[in-house]
């Protein structure tokens, strides 16, 4: 079955350290069936870490094909993959985009962390853009039953790992003169 992803904004009011508030909008993901069940997931979710008042302002469908999380990383980034493919009709190269959301402490660690995801890919791929994503935290929908307790315990291993430095050998193509000696 096919996860879909929904972007929830939440709208609450914060105090910050000076004990003023301000009220903040922030997007969240859920894992979920349709929006009611989005709106739902996402209630419950809040209700946890926000004690006051709050007001889902925004539920859509979010454009991810996977979710990475990685432990010792506090920011989301959204990976912009491109799989390339060969049209042999055309002998033309035929790009398909899709996004990943990874989780990382800056862009090049997101960068790392897309190329270890992807290390195992049997296809050609580029990786054309990396992106801070404004999405604040990912909940993924686990019903508790038999085999998904398995589920909870891989993506929260996952999310304890960090990943190896990848094994790519930087290649440089690019070309200089070298200077002659007069």
């Amino acid at each position: 079955m096919s996860v879909v992803w929904y972007e929830c904004k939440v709208k609450y009011r914060k105090t910050d350290e000076t004990g003023g508030q301000k009220v903040l909008t922030e997007p969240y993901l859920v894992d979920a069936l349709s929006y009611t069940e989005a709106e739902k997931r996402i209630n419950e979710e809040m209700a946890a870490y926000i004690s006051e008042e709050f007001k889902i302002t925004n539920i859509k469908v979010a454009n991810y094909a996977e979710i990475h999380p990685f432990e010792n990383a506090d920011r989301w980034f959204k990976s912009k993959i491109s799989l390339i493919a060969y049209d042999e009709e055309s002998g033309k190269e035929r790009k398909t985009g899709m996004y990943m959301l990874v989780q990382a402490n800056d862009v090049r660690e997101a960068y790392d962390n897309t190329l270890h995801i992807m290390k195992n890919t049997m296809g050609e791929y580029s990786i054309p853009a990396i992106a801070e994503s404004p999405i604040m935290d990912v909940f993924p929908y686990f019903s508790g039953e038999e085999g998904e307790t398995e589920m909870l315990e891989r993506f929260n291993a996952l999310k304890a790992s960090k990943p190896d430095k990848p094994e790519v050998e930087m290649i440089d193509h690019m070309e200089f003169e070298t200077a002659t000696e007069e």
